[in-house]
């Protein structure tokens, strides 16, 4: 598992860590069922402290990209709700299109761009 941080950027460490390991489910990098490091190993190869990898673990728990084992740690679990999926990216992609109707951003250049982008996970 190969997860690299920007120190640099101006996006949280926890959410870096989280949205690497999400696309890492989107390409199949990993799998249902897949265990992730231990927070301590994961801080460990990253260079970063572990509370920040356990709120990012916690954070994709409460997301339902992730379970608790007791013996194996945290698991690749994709049992979220379809319908509550569908209304959680409702809510992101309002604001981003909002964002891009501000900008002058045409819909066939947004649709470029999923198309572009989904794509990479199909």
């Amino acid at each position: 598992m190969m997860i690299e941080i920007d120190f640099n950027s101006d996006e949280a460490l926890y959410m870096q860590v989280r949205n690497q390991i999400i696309m890492g489910i989107a390409t199949a990098q990993f799998s249902e069922g897949d265990p992730l490091p231990s927070v301590r190993q994961l801080a460990d190869m990253i260079g970063i402290n572990m509370h920040t990898v356990n709120k990012a673990y916690t954070v994709l728990r409460q997301e339902g990209y992730v379970k608790m084992d007791r013996r194996r740690g945290a698991v690749i679990a994709l049992d979220v709700d379809r319908m509550q999926a569908l209304a959680e990216l409702k809510r992101e992609l309002q604001v981003i299109l909002a964002k891009s109707s501000c900008k002058n951003v045409s819909v066939a250049e947004i649709h470029e761009l999923i198309d572009e982008i989904y794509s990479e996970y199909t």
